[in-house]
Order: structure tokens, then C-alpha cells, then sequence
């Protein structure tokens, strides 16, 4: 049986669909002018070189409910959830100004530099800043583009259209609200466990695990059941995902994150790492991260808390947990899933990037 996390052919077949939908369009919206060249080759540059999280989860929920491993269709259909990803992190990466991604300068750092290297008229800065929008948004509408045609065109997929397109739309409208709930917590002096819980939850468990997972059932022809086992498995993973990015980000090593360490802190991020700092922290803790946190000069010394307070034992301990919730998912769906799914899960937050 085919194992998604060992399945390097398929993630080769999703690299091969993402190219070949921007070469379909790269003609049409180039006659329009040499600018959106640009635009085209910068999208599929940065979706280049990600885990291919999200196509591999609703591979495997497509396999766990009895679809065809080869079916290109499929390959088609889960490559699309990277223009997804690739839409949430442009915008993530403008909210948050950060200058890189995966190693590379983020999107609007990097029209802002191709502005001034070319000497073009008017405000750098801004190029970057409307760039980033209009692509981040161009990336949302092919993903609804390219999964809906991928459906249509398949004979065993399209009658299951609206189901999979149900799951879709929930997780557009989850990861913006997980996104503003994150927004609107770095204006609140703090945030209890719980409520960084569910920025988790929303923000990247529900976006990265489950509705990945659905879809993928759902195109199958999943059960209602079915669907439901998979959301037994797919929100504690998805949440060990989630904090397992939240430890690389303030410990993790860049030049393996593609991410200077501690951006989290520097952007003042209410994280659950966070939370456990103010949780298990005194009051004098509770100063440093009051005055610190959100600053450039007190990243080292709220990382050292983090440490020191045992937050970073509390969230690993919490990673274990989760991790714990989802193998014993995985085993109650009995041992084909657990083929397809353990190797997945070991990927998801087992992991130094």
C-alpha cells in the first residue's frame, strides 16, 4: 500500500501539476504585459521546496477511504491546497513583516528589491506591500481553480464534488479566522493556554491536518463515520504540528527553518509557548514579558524564560500528548490507515523544519 510519507513519487507528481498549471497560465496573463511574468515565476518559486503537508494528508485521506493511488485527478486536486499555503503565508508573511521565507526573501521584500533594482518610479515599499495582496490573492482563486477543475474532469470524483468542496470552503473561512483570532491576540496583554489553544486549532490544525484529510475522503466517498475517525486523528496531530512550529521558531536552527529565530517574539506572538511562560512564570517573569515581548532586543531574554520557567518542557510534554491522542486515532482505524498514516504523522511533528 502506497505510504504518503515515503511516497516521494507522488510529491514529484504534485511538483509536476503546480508547474504545469502556472505554464497554463503564465501565456494568457503574459501576453498582458512583461510585469506579470514576474507574477507567475514568483508564485511558483514560492511554493517551490515546501513538506507538501497539506497534498500528502489528502492523499492519505483519499487513500484511507479506498481511492485509487494513481489517480491523477487526485494529484491534481491535492497539489491545489499549496496555492492555499502559498496564499496564507504571503499575506502571513506581510502581516508580520518578515524579510524571509524558506531561506529566500518573502514576497513583498522581494518585489520591493526587484522595484529598486530596476530604478521603477514611486514608493519600493509599497510595490512589495500591493504585490504580496494581489498575489497572495491570485494564489486563493487558483486554488479554487484548480481543485474544482480537477473534480469536474473526474469521472469518480465529480459526483462528490460538493462534499469535497464543502470541506474547502470551511478551511478557507477556519484559517482566516484562526489568522484574525492570532492578529487580534498580539493586542491583548496576554493569553490564557486555552485561548492560544484555539488560535492553534484554527490557524493551523484544522487548515494543515483535517480538511486536507476530508477532502481527500470525501473525493473517495467517505462515510459520515469515516469522516469523523479522521477528525479523531487529525485535530491532535494537527495541533503537535502547530506547537512543534512554535518551538522551531523560537529554538529552532535558521539555517534549517529558512526563518530567523525568534521571529515569533520579536512579532509578539501570544503563543502557547507564551502562555506557559505567564502561567508557570512569577511576577518579575511576568514583567519581562510584558516590557520584552514584541521587541527586538528582548528576544534572547524572553527565549531564556521560556526555557527556564519550564514552558518549553510543558509544551514539549503537550506535543507528546497530542502526538498520543493521534496514534491511538490512528490504531482505531485499524492497520491499512495506520500504514498510511503513522508515516505521515512522524513527518508532521517529528521534525527540524
Amino acid at each position: 500500500m502506497t505510504t504518503p510519507a515515503d511516497d516521494h513519487d507522488f510529491r514529484a507528481r504534485v511538483d509536476h501539476s503546480l508547474a504545469a498549471f502556472v505554464a497554463a497560465k503564465a501565456g494568457p496573463l503574459g501576453a498582458l504585459g512583461p510585469d506579470l511574468d514576474h507574477l507567475t515565476s514568483a508564485a511558483l518559486d514560492f511554493v517551490g521546496g515546501g513538506k507538501r503537508l497539506r497534498p500528502q494528508f489528502c492523499h492519505a485521506g483519499w487513500l484511507v477511504a479506498g481511492g485509487d493511488p494513481l489517480d491523477q485527478h487526485l494529484v491534481d486536486a491535492a497539489a491545489s491546497l499549496e496555492w492555499l499555503q502559498g496564499s496564507a503565508l504571503v499575506h502571513d508573511d506581510l502581516m508580520d513583516g518578515s524579510d524571509t521565507r524558506r531561506g529566500r526573501p518573502s514576497i513583498h521584500r522581494a518585489f520591493e528589491a526587484l522595484h529598486r533594482d530596476e530604478d521603477r518610479h514611486g514608493d519600493a515599499a509599497g510595490f512589495g506591500l500591493s504585490t504580496a495582496v494581489l498575489l497572495g490573492d491570485l494564489m486563493l482563486s487558483w486554488c479554487d481553480e484548480m481543485m474544482t477543475t480537477a473534480i469536474l474532469d473526474s469521472p469518480t470524483m465529480a459526483p462528490h464534488v460538493r462534499s469535497a468542496r464543502h470541506f474547502l470552503d470551511l478551511c478557507k473561512t477556519e484559517v482566516v479566522a484562526g489568522q484574525f483570532l492570532d492578529v487580534a491576540g498580539q493586542t491583548r496583554a496576554r493569553l490564557s493556554v486555552d485561548e492560544a489553544m484555539a488560535i492553534v486549532r484554527f490557524k493551523s490544525a484544522k487548515y494543515t491536518v483535517e480538511r486536507p484529510l476530508h477532502i481527500g475522503a470525501a473525493l473517495a466517498g467517505a462515510s459520515a463515520d469515516l469522516i469523523d475517525a479522521l477528525t479523531a486523528v487529525a485535530l491532535p496531530l494537527g495541533e503537535a504540528f502547530q506547537l512543534r512550529d512554535d518551538v522551531l521558531g523560537v529554538f529552532g536552527d535558521p539555517a534549517v527553518t529558512g526563518k530567523p529565530a525568534g521571529d515569533d517574539l520579536r512579532e509578539g506572538k501570544r503563543t502557547v509557548l507564551v502562555a506557559r511562560a505567564y502561567e508557570l512564570t512569577d511576577a518579575a517573569g511576568h514583567a519581562v514579558l510584558r516590557d520584552r515581548l514584541g521587541t527586538v532586543e528582548g528576544v534572547g531574554v524572553v527565549a531564556d524564560l521560556i526555557r527556564t520557567s519550564g514552558a518549553l518542557d510543558a509544551v514539549e510534554a503537550d506535543i507528546t500528548r497530542l502526538e498520543e491522542q493521534a496514534d491511538a486515532a490512528i490504531e482505531a482505524l485499524g492497520p491499512d490507515a495506520r500504514e498510511i498514516l503513522s508515516p505521515l504523522a512522524l513527518t508532521a511533528t517529528r521534525r527540524s523544519r
